[in-house]
């Protein structure tokens, strides 16, 4: 995987992070938990992808599609489960 790979799907990452604390609100250390769930949703979508042959979303190397679905997934279940006290 190529250096732009990785800096696209982090910038991609970041910006749906942020995108999404902009929606629900929050402080400083709920920005965090948005961002680094959103970077791991990203990169196990995309290697779920990778693993199971799909092709047909494609950005260069990054499976842009399954990885923005992955991170949306890992941010709307980490945001319910941080609701809960």
């Amino acid at each position: 995987m190529s250096t732009a790979t990785l800096l696209l799907g982090l910038v991609i990452s970041i910006l749906l992070g942020t995108l999404f604390h902009l929606w629900r609100g929050g402080k400083a250390g709920r920005l965090l938990l948005y961002l680094i769930l959103s970077i791991a949703g990203l990169w196990i979508g995309h290697f779920l992808a990778d693993l199971l042959n799909i092709d047909f979303d494609k950005l260069g190397q990054l499976h842009l599609l399954f990885g923005m679905l992955g991170s949306l997934i890992f941010l709307f279940v980490g945001h319910w489960l941080s609701l809960i006290r």
